[in-house]
């Protein structure tokens, strides 16, 4: 313990017992002291060192390694090397001992004392290693304590964000139409600038007839002319617009796509249902918790279901598409399954109905099983992206208005779950349209996405299920931005060009 000579000293009792209740031991079992060495004398000029052989005489073995060794240290130097020899943990407790003590009694700790470097050259045989004390003014990096900040090189899209490109993506479905307009920002995310949502319901009636039907066309391009404004508005460098299962399955499908670049100038996909499963995974896939081992995607959608399951047991990469095992398409929705069976005035029976229709269609996927034993483990969770889960979400949370940022990535219990498909379930036609997350738009639709979620559930059982607000548009987003490397690092200016 060193103190400052104008402060006045800590009685040894006390220092005794402070030292022993900081370092756990009890009072009075102090560690030994390290033996000090005397100070060496100065020799007399003239005199004859004790290890300098006499005229003619060789030296002896013990003599040569005292002089190597070289002479003796201090008291100072030898009790900090004494304090490197001692365990990491125990240094530890001596130097916050140390810095409580000083505190206590107004005196200043010693400084830190680092320890000695073997230097590489210029070292004389015969010399000792010095001991290097860190300066006072330096600064004491703690290591729970934060970090200084590193120089990280800028990325492209952090070069000049006003002149980031812009990507468009448009999801036709068979109940919705929505756009999202992005730039890009940091690496995997992008800041949305525009978007637009319509309910249109291009597949009522699907299920009876086999066709779109007019008036649904109709509503349909109404939306997308709008949607072709928000376009025209901007300097779009990536676009991409798709249309999934009612145009996929429609008999006039190819037709109402001519009529919609003929009216609006917009060139639609219409997408396999492959590709619309990795499209989900590709939108939703950052809200996959990483220490999950296994878990199971699925989109509701109005006129299908894509289901995938995401093997996890060897870590998630940034892409989990890769860790896709087993994917399948319901040709089920929520306005398919509502037509059925009603979903106006829909009693206990019925929603039962519902649940085993959609349960037997799942029985008939070969890869239902492929995740094995995680099934309702810790490691296992359900990932839900569709209008049925925000809902229950929004039903949950109590909200007045539905707020997609309270919304998007919440958590559920299965208990929670059962707790609220049971009371929309018990709710009138008036009630849920009276409920502001649920409304008229979803009072007819909600109970049939109710029953597609039983049925998954039943299939594949979890403790929780996450929630997102977020699907194919994202996901095609994600993968345009990706294609035209937005995100990738610039090559350092003073790099070597290879031939």
């Amino acid at each position: 313990m060193i103190h400052d000579q104008h402060q006045g000293r800590t009685p040894a009792r006390h220092l005794d017992s402070d030292l022993s209740a900081v370092l756990g031991q009890p009072a009075g079992d102090s560690p030994k002291k390290e033996a000090v060495a005397p100070p060496a004398r100065r020799a007399e000029p003239g005199a004859r060192k004790e290890n300098d052989p006499k005229d003619g005489q060789k030296l002896s073995k013990r003599q040569r390694r005292r002089r190597r060794k070289g002479p003796p240290v201090s008291g100072v130097d030898h009790a900090a090397r004494a304090l490197h020899d001692l365990p990491p943990n125990l240094s530890a407790k001596l130097t916050e001992a140390e810095r409580a003590l000083a505190a206590r009694s107004g005196a200043e700790p010693a400084p830190p004392v680092a320890k000695s470097r073997r230097r590489r050259r210029g070292r004389g045989r015969g010399g000792a290693t010095p001991t290097v004390v860190a300066p006072a003014h330096a600064p004491a990096i703690s290591p729970d304590g934060p970090r200084p900040a590193l120089q990280r090189r800028p990325n492209r899209v952090d070069a000049d964000p006003a002149r980031m490109p812009a990507y468009a993506a448009l999801d036709l479905g068979t109940n919705n139409c929505r756009l999202l307009i992005a730039t890009p920002t940091r690496p995997g995310q992008f800041r949305v600038i525009d978007a637009f949502s319509r309910i249109v319901r291009l597949g009522e009636g699907l299920g009876r007839t086999g066709s779109l039907a007019a008036g649904a066309m109709d509503r349909a391009v109404a939306a997308l002319e709008i949607c072709s404004q928000k376009l025209s508005a901007r300097e779009i460098s990536g676009a991409r617009l798709i249309a999934t299962e009612a145009c996929r399955s429609a008999a006039n499908g190819a037709e109402f796509i001519e009529r919609v670049q003929r009216d609006t100038g917009l060139a639609l996909e219409i997408v396999t249902r492959e590709t619309e499963a990795r499209l989900a995974v590709s939108g939703c896939g950052s809200l996959v918790d990483r220490s999950a081992k296994g878990a199971v995607l699925f989109d509701i959608g109005g006129g299908s279901t894509e289901i995938a399951l995401l093997d996890l047991r060897r870590g998630a990469s940034r892409r989990l598409s890769n860790h896709i095992v087993a994917w399948t398409s319901l040709p089920v929705g929520v306005v398919t399954l509502a037509e059925r069976h009603g979903g106006r005035d829909v009693p206990p029976e019925v929603f039962e109905r519902m649940i085993r229709e959609v349960e037997e269609m799942i029985s008939k996927f070969p890869g239902a099983g492929k995740l094995g034993d995680l099934v309702g483990g810790e490691g296992f969770h359900l990932l839900g992206t569709s209008g049925t889960v925000t809902t229950l979400a929004g039903v949950q949370l109590e909200l007045e208005r539905y707020d997609r940022r309270q919304v998007d990535g919440l958590w559920l219990a299965s208990a929670d779950i059962d707790r609220l498909v049971g009371k929309i379930a018990g709710w009138s036609f008036e009630e849920r349209v009276a409920n502001p997350c649920i409304g008229s738009e979803r009072a007819d639709l909600v109970l049939a996405g109710c029953a597609i979620l039983e049925a998954i559930r039943r299939v594949w059982p979890a403790r929780t299920l996450r929630v997102a607000d977020r699907g194919l548009r994202e996901g095609l987003l994600t993968e345009m931005m990706v294609a035209d490397g937005v995100w990738r690092r610039p090559a350092p200016t003073n790099a070597r060009r290879t031939v």
